[in-house]
């Protein structure tokens, strides 16, 4: 049985954390004794499709078959952190909680979920990199949390308007970006669309871009090392980026705002997950034949890109019914092929085991056009990686990321508020005091 019910205030959860607020979604189940209840906090899904399967297929059909009344709460991206934050200082709210990043500074709070990799491997076989990495601390030896699924972070480029000035196969690289979105911009107007404001989506592509050019906040052994050469040289592009390519709209977006500008029919080029396509498919068929994709992009040093998000889901080490959140996750992973395909592609499996078909599927999509247009995910798996690359997702990272430092750092200098070198030294120092607070 699956509840639903969205987002409510965090004065409202410590008041009545727990209570079931109006309108919700009730599956009525046979009564049985001493029924159990399972309650899920996870964001609203890009793709409709998705919750409508999870909640009133999977956690519906689950519910019956281990007695259980599944309570599932949706909430906006925006208010993950601040409703995480709230149940820790109540001790008390969900027994599932979503993340869609490494929730590593929660580690006291989370029981180890190291069983539960033992188990999904021993059936489907070892995770991903970016999935180990996301959620073990290799200091305490501890699984702070258990990824399901991340999302890849293509680009998503207008073919007629790349066709126009001689790249009708869209960008490959972000030097082919700056060049390409200039000549658009330049001579039909039409601005790129690359986010410099403390949102989810700003936080992957200027991570991406970063990386591309061979800069990183800290090293594999967890040193920091942000204050490079290839820093600086990134965030003189990125400088250069937006004053040829953007308009300022760009430093106040929120994580819908890149879809809504190219499906619009604003922007050229964005850097986001396969929701803006899919959005097109159903919404603008026209548009959606223009919207194509492109691998990560290719920097001077690397082709690379941070996933787009990742799904971190933690079982509270206060919950209530934490046996049942273990076997909900273990039969989730076990049904993940049927979540590959409700998420429309959208979520793409940590351990690939689970979905045998991957290539072919992506090859094949009646509703893309052309139908092979989601075959290009397909090598996602070698350009994407983790919070805290080259390293792990720490819980110094989780603070740096969730206080988008490497987000003020570019748009300082865009802005011309720091220099290129200025705006990374401020990030160094900002960067250290946060690693020396959690060391």
């Amino acid at each position: 049985m699956a509840r639903r019910r969205r987002g409510i205030s965090r004065r409202e959860f410590m008041q009545a954390a727990g209570t079931v607020a109006a309108g919700s979604l009730i599956f009525p189940m046979p009564g049985r004794a001493q029924q159990k209840t399972l309650k899920i906090c996870q964001w609203s899904h890009f793709v409709p499709g998705y919750d409508k399967w999870f909640d009133g297929t999977f956690c519906k059909q689950w519910g019956e078959k281990h007695n259980t009344q599944v309570i599932v709460d949706h909430i906006a991206i925006g208010e993950i952190n601040a409703r995480a934050a709230a149940e820790v200082a109540a001790k008390k709210g969900h027994d599932l909680f979503m993340f869609l990043s490494p929730p590593a500074a929660y580690e006291q709070q989370v029981i180890d979920h190291a069983e539960l990799y033992q188990e999904v491997e021993r059936k489907w076989g070892k995770t991903v990199d970016l999935g180990h990495k996301s959620t073990y601390n290799p200091k305490t030896k501890k699984r702070f949390a258990f990824s399901d699924s991340y999302v890849p972070d293509p680009g998503n480029y207008r073919k007629d308007l790349w066709s126009q000035v001689g790249y009708p196969n869209g960008p490959d690289s972000w030097e082919d970006l700056h060049k390409g979105a200039k000549a658009i911009k330049d001579k039909l107007g039409n601005p790129c669309g690359i986010g410099l404001s403390q949102e989810l989506d700003t936080n992957m592509a200027m991570r991406s871009l970063l990386w591309g050019f061979g800069g990183a906040e800290q090293n594999e052994a967890g040193a920091v090392v942000i204050n490079s050469k290839n820093t600086v040289e990134a965030v003189k592009f990125m400088r250069s980026l937006y004053k040829d390519t953007e308009t300022a709209e760009v430093f106040t977006w929120d994580p819908s705002s890149n879809n809504r500008a190219i499906l619009s029919g604003k922007a050229s080029f964005v850097l986001n997950a396969i929701s803006v396509t899919r959005a097109a498919e159903k919404d603008n068929p026209e548009m959606s034949r223009q919207i194509q994709l492109t691998p990560a992009l290719k920097g001077p040093v690397r082709r690379i890109a941070c996933e787009h998000v990742m799904s971190c889901y933690v079982i509270w080490n206060f919950a209530e019914n934490v046996a049942g959140a273990k076997q909900f996750l273990l039969d989730y992973a076990d049904s993940f092929g049927d979540a590959f395909k409700a998420s429309e592609f959208y979520n793409f499996p940590c351990f690939p085991g689970t979905v045998k078909n991957i290539q072919q599927l992506l090859a094949d999509d009646p509703k893309a056009q052309p139908h092979d247009k989601y075959k290009i995910l397909g090598g996602s798996l070698q350009t994407a990686t983790n919070v805290g690359y080259p390293g792990y997702a720490t819980a110094a990272i989780d603070e740096v990321f969730n206080t988008f430092v490497i987000p003020t750092m570019f748009a300082k200098a865009a802005r011309d508020e720091m220099t290129p070198e200025e705006a990374v030294a401020a990030a160094d120092q900002e960067i250290k005091r946060i690693f020396a607070k959690w060391k």
